[in-house]
């Protein structure tokens, strides 16, 4: 039979560890959002603390600013958490934020930070006679909290994701199981197995199982449509052989001499023809043939089969096989195949037995591309420059190969022309 081809060439979905299966996808984008979050309110929170951690550093260096200055004033003794610095020998930054005029009871401030161990936090007031009084808090514990708060937001966020991962891959491969069910029926429906359905599982309902439910309704309609479509070819056949029959009798009646008695009896000839192969091809749809075994030389059945035929035919036999086979099966196929050579191909034809395997080949144009893609089909040749027909031939063939569990398959010769090959069950 001919290989069906699929969505990604070869049928098989990504691998369990394929970072292009949906179940990595969806937990990539799970992960990413969630370290987006995590990022968001890390930083909120960090910025939060940092500024809380700077206005308390503030507050502390203010309130003991104003000690150290109300204890200057009421005893003229610096205090020892404060010192007396000359303008010209502050910090530059502290010098800036001394110069302009000033509120009564503001103070000049400024965050000396060196990291990572240098973290003060400035207060300055002029006092008089170009001194000014000036004390430093030490920020370096609040730092450090701040510190201790990010690494506790990383790992709470890592701790997260390591329950939230598993888990979205749980969800996400419960989902990618659904799809995988539905891709496998819908590749069953498509090589011909119109019973298969992916049906309901659980109790969800959402894209997935709409989906599968059109997927359903449609394999059912398609079936509906096949069946009439085999039933009306069946009726019509068999409706056609009483008129037939009466044709093929009355064909005989006519004159021997008269020119148009041959063209008659040719005509009916192929009506009786064609009326015969759907027979055969409602009889193969409905599943009513079954093979009938026997040992069989195959060497000799191909060599009486292609002396047959009305074309010549080049026959080469490499070491041949007996085989257990129905003889009038593949007697069919073979016929069909070399049938359809001489019409629609070149010479020579070539037919070919190596030990189960025969091979009959022409030398025309070869195949066409739908046939080699989708395989046979009835009342379609395909190509235009590979002559008219009704597609039955082959159709039978197809059909005759699988009652005998046996491969056939079509392709084009690299140096032109079609080649068809029939493998049978091996010795």
């Amino acid at each position: 039979m001919t290989a069906r081809r699929n969505g990604n060439g070869n049928g098989n979905g990504p691998r369990p560890l394929d970072p292009r299966s949906l179940r990595w996808k969806i937990t990539a984008l799970v992960v990413l959002a969630c370290a987006a979050v995590a990022v968001v309110i890390g930083v909120l929170v960090h910025r939060a603390t940092a500024e809380r951690g700077e206005r308390t550093g503030r507050d502390r260096a203010i309130a003991q600013l104003g000690a150290a200055e109300q204890e200057l004033s009421r005893t003229g003794r610096r205090p020892d958490n404060a010192s007396l610095e000359p303008r010209a020998g502050l910090p530059r930054p502290l010098a800036q934020a001394l110069e302009g005029p000033k509120v009564p009871g503001e103070y000049a401030l400024w965050y000396d930070v060196k990291a990572p161990n240098w973290y003060w936090m400035w207060a300055a007031v002029p006092v008089g006679d170009g001194q000014v009084l000036v004390v430093r808090t030490d920020m370096s514990a609040t730092v450090r909290s701040l510190q201790l708060l990010d690494r506790s937001i990383v790992k709470a966020a890592l701790a997260a994701l390591a329950v939230v991962v598993p888990l979205t891959v749980l969800a996400a491969e419960r989902m990618n199981r659904r799809l995988r069910h539905g891709s496998r029926t819908a590749r069953r429906i498509a090589d011909g197995d119109l019973d298969a359905r992916i049906g309901r599982r659980g109790r969800a309902r959402d894209e997935i199982t709409e989906m599968s439910a059109a997927v359903d309704e449609m394999a059912g309609a398609l079936q509906g449509r096949l069946a009439a479509e085999k039933r009306f070819t069946a009726d019509v056949a068999h409706e056609l052989r009483t008129p037939l029959m009466g044709l093929v009798t009355a064909a005989g009646l006519l004159p021997d001499d008269d020119e148009a008695t041959g063209l008659v009896r040719t005509q009916v000839r192929a009506l009786r023809a064609l009326v015969e192969d759907l027979l055969e091809v409602s009889r193969l749809d409905a599943g009513a043939e079954s093979a009938r075994l026997d040992e069989v030389p195959l060497g000799d059945l191909v060599d009486e089969v292609s002396g047959r035929g009305d074309g010549d035919v080049r026959l080469r036999l490499t070491r041949p096989a007996t085989v257990r086979t129905d003889p009038r099966r593949v007697e069919r196929i073979l016929a069909n195949l070399l049938a359809n050579a001489h019409r629609h191909g070149a010479a020579p034809v070539e037919v070919t037995v190596t030990g189960s395997r025969i091979t009959v080949r022409d030398h025309g144009p070869g195949f066409p591309d739908d046939l080699l893609a989708d395989g046979p089909q009835r009342f379609r040749t395909g190509a235009a420059e590979r002559g008219q027909g009704h597609g039955l031939g082959l159709t039978i063939a197809t059909g005759q190969a699988l009652v005998l569990d046996a491969r056939l398959t079509f392709a084009n010769a690299p140096d032109g022309g079609a080649l068809a090959t029939l493998d049978l069950p091996a010795p």
